[in-house]
């Protein structure tokens, strides 16, 4: 259980924090799945603010004027490559049967562990884990 080892995640946009470099800030920008598919847009980035360091895309889908938006937090672990749009390593299905997002959960941790496990990712608390390199904040 990581309950005690990491800090809560925020979103960047509730910090006085950015990306450390302007062409990092993938907010805005569309996700693709493996297959060229589109998943979503990046609402926002969720953050650890211990390390600086985005844990997390959040990926707004569906809805139509804002309403009826489904929200899905990627690990950046899953991207393969940023260009005009983010790309990951999963399909648009498996992202769509990820664990849902309650901000109100009393324990976060579990979620974290959930998530990283879903997509088949080594959770950044575990010993031997290695940060994408990209995307830090300041």
């Amino acid at each position: 259980m990581v309950t005690n080892q990491l800090g809560k995640l925020v979103k960047l946009s509730e910090t006085d924090q950015t990306v450390s470099a302007e062409s990092e800030d993938v907010r805005g920008r569309g996700v693709k799945d493996k297959d060229g598919e589109d998943i979503g847009t990046i609402d926002d980035l969720l953050i650890d603010g211990r390390e600086n360091k985005v844990r997390f895309l959040e990926v707004a889908s569906g809805g139509i004027l804002g309403l009826g938006k489904t929200k899905s937090f990627i690990p950046i672990d899953t991207i393969t490559r940023v260009e005009d749009d983010v790309h990951i390593d999963q399909t648009r299905e498996h992202v769509a049967g990820a664990p849902e997002y309650d901000p109100e959960l009393i324990d976060q941790g579990a979620f974290y562990e959930e998530t990283y496990s879903y997509y088949g990712n080594t959770p950044f608390w575990s010993a031997g884990y290695m940060y994408p390199g990209y995307l830090y904040v300041r």
